[in-house]
């Protein structure tokens, strides 16, 4: 088991580097410009022009970084809401002889392939918008920016929702579960509804497993690729909120399904290099949240006397 451990390690570590050096050329030229700049697109498009000799290799991420951020966050909003509340029925308010069915429904969504999830946006999510929300106007005013169809920062929210929930609610339920049975008891024997026994008891008592679900659930809606391209429209523009429904309905490309459109373009090693740097961005945010989530937990712990 040591011997495992220090080979995973090992193979984190050489992950890292791998994915670093690859990416290094851009970081390199870009500077700090490369998290503040914008136009990613038409970059690939001269990168993937430019001679071997002077490679094209000064990019900016910003749209991709703000679109992954965005569809990610706003994916995991709605979840954590939905996904809780369902944990909650399925553990404390549904009737016995349904949690079972219920728990297996949400364990077997989880373990979906998410080609299918993409399959079904475009099917439903893309024509629901469309007849919604888009009209010939709209898309003639934005026309000259870019195109209106359906596929886009709503879509793509919409679909990596109901990607993520089933992760919240189904570790959401293995934390309520692990609330001792006495704390519930004790708050029924001094009078407390069921409602306040919930929100009193069980919920703070299992905040730090529902914090991971939930981390965890970021963690799966900013890696996300097949899905949420084939839905997110493909353009690397910064969502720009301000704008109020047109915002909602604007084509994003988040990072990883920037290394999925932009592939087929990896011929050159200017625009293989700025895949890798996406790569690169991407592994960085799944670490800092695995130590956040690792950081709460043990907050948690030490807070209910388990670690000292």
């Amino acid at each position: 088991m040591k011997a495992l451990a220090a080979f995973s390690f090992v193979l984190i570590i050489f992950i890292f580097i791998f994915i670093f050096s690859r990416a290094w050329p851009v970081l390199r030229a870009s500077g700090i410009g490369f998290l503040i700049r914008t136009g990613f697109d038409a970059q690939i498009r001269d990168a993937f022009y430019s001679s071997a000799g002077e490679p094209m290799l000064v990019f900016g991420m910003y749209g991709l970084i703000s679109g992954t951020i965005t569809i990610s966050l706003f994916a995991v909003l709605i979840a954590s809401i939905a996904g809780v509340g369902g944990a909650i029925t399925i553990c404390e308010l549904a009737p016995r002889g349904i949690v079972y069915i219920l728990t297996a429904f949400v364990r077997l969504l989880a373990s979906i392939p998410s080609v299918i999830f993409g399959l079904i946006g475009i099917i439903t999510v893309v024509p629901l918008i469309q007849d919604m929300f888009v009209t010939d106007s709209l898309v003639i005013s934005y026309l000259d920016q870019f195109q209106i169809t359906g596929r886009g920062l709503l879509a793509s929210i919409i679909v990596l929702t109901f990607m993520v929930m089933p992760t919240v609610i189904s570790l959401s339920i293995d934390a309520i579960n692990a609330v001792p049975l006495s704390y519930k008891e004790a708050g029924f024997s001094f009078g407390m509804s069921k409602f306040r026994v919930i929100w009193k008891i069980l919920l703070p008592t299992a905040r730090s497993g529902i914090m991971a679900s939930i981390i965890l659930a970021f963690g799966r809606g900013i890696g996300e690729a097949i899905a949420v391209s084939m839905v997110c429209g493909g353009l690397g523009i910064a969502p720009d909120l301000s704008r109020g429904l047109v915002s909602l309905l604007a084509p994003v490309l988040p990072l990883s399904s920037a290394i999925i459109n932009k592939s087929e373009a990896m011929g050159s090693s200017a625009v293989e290099a700025a895949l890798f740097s996406c790569a690169a961005i991407l592994l960085i945010m799944g670490t800092l949240l695995s130590l956040c989530a690792k950081f709460i937990a043990h907050r948690q712990r030490k807070a209910i006397g388990y670690d000292s």
